[in-house]
């Protein structure tokens, strides 16, 4: 089963193109669940039947997973019994008629327009401080998700026309538009880029201290001390300054297509969780200022 494992592991990256992070939770879900099938005496997935996995999510519910984690376990195994068919290592769907759990859909936190006017009032020289204005900057004037920042070569970035072009998930290539305030302070970040590049030579558009390309981890604790320097009562992170861009943008001009093409959604009903936000937005102000809905 493990060797099965590792077959799906290289179509996920190789055929599929996965980003790591998905590729990791799908093996990490599929891990968990070959004791709890060797338990049901499953030890080839050729023997796997709809009542083992019905057994499989009944025994991961006992023990206290969520209905999203039980999702995403779902999901992995749909995934990996789609490639055991292909592949004829299955001659059947076992997950016929299997659901998960139905799940609430958290709203996703964003930071208001006072907020990010807060945080990107840092006015720094430090070739670092600059970088990571640039970061924010940019993270919040086009949309950007983590991997595709951190993913970025300089080659990519056009300043002159105002566009970047980020390789996204699956995949799949998109050109985006670059702010005014973008624009600048990627101009005086590159200004200051060769200080970091220690003499050597990189492709990558962000660098750390020691020259090489910035990680991820990097970039999400760099925006966190950021927000705390700057006194924000929320914590600050790459995908809250991704959903204020999608928010702030839906808000002012309510074209929920565009914001979708910009964000990289591939199905529409990932984008409308915005509007849901919107009115969110819009029933709090209600809430606290309309006389009818403050009367106790």
């Amino acid at each position: 089963m493990n060797k099965a494992l590792d077959a799906f592991r290289h179509y996920l990256e190789d055929e599929r193109q996965y980003s790591p992070h998905t590729v990791r939770n799908y093996l990490r879900e599929l891990d968990r669940c070959l004791p709890l099938l060797a338990a049901q005496g499953v030890d080839d997935w050729s023997q796997l039947r709809t009542t083992h996995c019905q057994a499989l999510l009944a025994k991961l519910h006992r023990q206290g997973l969520s209905p999203r984690s039980l999702a995403l376990t779902l999901s992995a195994l749909r995934q990996l019994i789609k490639f055991l068919l292909r592949e004829d290592r299955l001659q059947h769907d076992p997950m016929v008629g299997l659901q998960a759990p139905k799940q609430g859909r958290p709203l996703p936190k964003n930071l208001d327009v006072d907020q990010i006017d807060r945080l990107l009032t840092l006015d720094e020289t430090d070739p670092l401080a600059v970088r990571d204005r640039a970061i924010m900057e940019l993270f919040y004037s086009s949309g950007l998700r983590l991997a595709e920042l951190v993913g970025l070569n300089t080659q990519q970035l056009d300043l002159k026309e105002g566009q970047v072009r980020v390789l996204g998930k699956g995949g799949k290539e998109r050109q985006l538009p670059v702010g005014r305030m973008a624009q600048e302070w990627l101009g005086r970040y590159l200004a200051l880029r060769p200080m970091l590049t220690k003499g050597g030579e990189s492709d990558a558009l962000f660098l750390s201290s020691r020259g090489s390309r910035l990680s991820p981890r990097s970039v999400q604790s760099r925006l966190a001390k950021w927000g705390q320097n700057q006194a924000l009562d929320s914590k600050v992170h790459p995908h809250k300054l991704r959903h204020s861009f999608a928010t702030h943008l839906l808000e002012s001009s309510g074209d929920l297509r565009a914001v979708q093409e910009l964000l990289g959604h591939a199905n529409l009903s990932t984008t409308q969780i915005y509007t849901h936000l919107d009115f969110q937005h819009l029933a709090n102000v209600y809430d606290s200022a309309h006389p009818r809905a403050r009367k106790k």
